[in-house]
């Protein structure tokens, strides 16, 4: 499942930028504008890879499939998609964005990956968070990691967060950082004074499989349903090396990574490593996939 960009040049300590942002359901040119401003300041701060949230240019609670299957459009020929290859090749750098997928009569709650070679990968979000079922299908591309210059990449979006599965399956196959785009909202039994759940799966996964986790969230309130911002960049110590963010600003947050880092620390002492350590006489190593592991 790992797939390959064009580009030919590495780069050792990558700066992660993932755009906090405020779109608005429908106003697709806006959005995508809104976006590009974020795009173009991160670059100019050195972002090398930039995160977008979680449908960034359609908005997300749609009033029905037609609404959400005309703001959808081809992967990855769609005007959003064309849009944002042009501007990563402008500037670049390697970009992630969440985008509502139309592939014929079908939907997809989708991400693309693109760089300054062009685009480079789309992913399918595997796991649907309640009204979603009514408009998408689900992912069924697995989780793809691609090779690039700013590390091995893989793509998650939100509620896949709370399924384990999805980043181990990741970093079995070698990822390096995985980006998140994201909708967070908040959780039954949320107290008040704590931060959101997904803050701590998100710590908890890079922690487990020494993974780079970079989340970009959205704020504001949709068609009555909010949002809860806090966007966070974690380590593969599993401890936040920016954000999280506020709960209700727009914002940018950056991170430099050093990718030889992240894969030392998997190595947690003498004995231990938190991928080696894995028990495959007692269960299957890729959960089934029969895909080959980086870490046979």
């Amino acid at each position: 499942m790992v797939q390959h960009g064009t580009a030919e040049r590495g780069l050792e300590s990558p700066v992660i930028a993932c755009i906090q942002m405020q779109p608005q359901v429908g106003a697709k040119r806006d959005n995508v504008a809104r976006a590009l401003r974020y795009i173009e300041t991160a670059a100019s701060e050195g972002a090398s890879l930039v995160v977008l949230p979680e449908l960034a240019n359609s908005g997300y609670v749609f009033k029905d499939r037609d609404e959400a299957f005309s703001l959808a459009e081809a992967l990855p020929d769609g005007e959003t998609a064309q849009i944002f290859a042009a501007t990563a090749q402008r500037l670049g750098i390697h970009l992630v964005a969440g985008i509502a997928e139309r592939a014929g009569r079908r939907l997809y709650n989708s991400a693309i990956l693109t760089g300054p070679s062009g685009h480079i990968g789309t992913y399918r979000k595997l796991h649907l968070w309640n009204n979603e079922h009514l408009f998408f299908e689900p992912g069924d591309r697995g989780v793809p990691v691609f090779d690039t210059p700013v590390g091995r990449i893989a793509i998650v979006i939100c509620y896949d967060g709370w399924f384990p599965e999805t980043f181990r399956l990741a970093a079995m196959q070698g990822a390096d950082i995985v980006c998140v785009p994201t909708n967070w909202v908040p959780m039954a039994g949320q107290p008040a004074d704590r931060p959101a759940m997904a803050t701590t799966l998100t710590m908890a996964a890079a922690h487990s499989n020494g993974l780079v986790i970079a989340c970009a969230n959205r704020i504001g309130n949709e068609r009555g349903q909010p949002f809860v911002g806090q966007s966070l960049i974690v380590g593969g110590s599993g401890w936040p090396v920016a954000g999280p963010a506020s709960a209700d600003r727009e914002e940018v947050l950056y991170a430099a990574i050093d990718l030889q880092r992240i894969r030392a620390e998997r190595t947690l002492n003498d004995f231990n490593h938190v991928l080696r350590d894995r028990r495959a006489d007692v269960y299957d190593p890729m959960l089934g996939t029969g895909w080959p592991s980086a870490h046979s």
